[in-house]
């Protein structure tokens, strides 16, 4: 019977690498951009050459800086996900306490001591 040999996975965090040494994510995300890119360019003739080109440059640089940039090891759309987190979320927090129901406290009962109070979370209520 002949040992058979396993290679052992070493690399598990790493992206595998499809076409001219970028993954298939980053290489989708360039196909994806320059046919928006294309479409852009063809969409709007009437406009001044100028303003086109200027639209078609930023959206190719846009779609470069997005497919192949990752500033502190993280992709630029988890950094937009995380900017707009910051932006949404209230930077001041101010508790405030519940105002006090006072039929919750009320007994049947006149005797302090053998009365008990109802918290408003409970189901029975009087």
């Amino acid at each position: 019977m002949a040992l058979r040999h396993h290679e052992i996975p070493t690399h598990l965090n790493v992206e595998d690498r499809a076409f001219f040494g970028l993954s298939v994510r980053q290489f989708t995300d360039l196909i994806a951009g320059l046919a928006g890119t294309y479409s852009l360019w063809n969409t709007w003739p009437d406009l001044p050459i100028g303003l086109r080109v200027s639209l078609a440059v930023l959206s190719l640089l846009m779609t470069v800086v997005v497919a192949l940039a990752k500033p502190g090891g993280r992709r630029v759309e988890q950094w937009l996900f995380v900017l707009l987190h910051y932006l949404l979320t209230p930077r001041r927090l101010v508790w405030c306490p519940r105002p006090v129901d006072e039929l919750d406290w009320r007994t049947e009962s006149r005797e302090w001591a053998e009365g008990s109070p109802t918290p408003a979370w409970s189901e029975a209520r009087p």
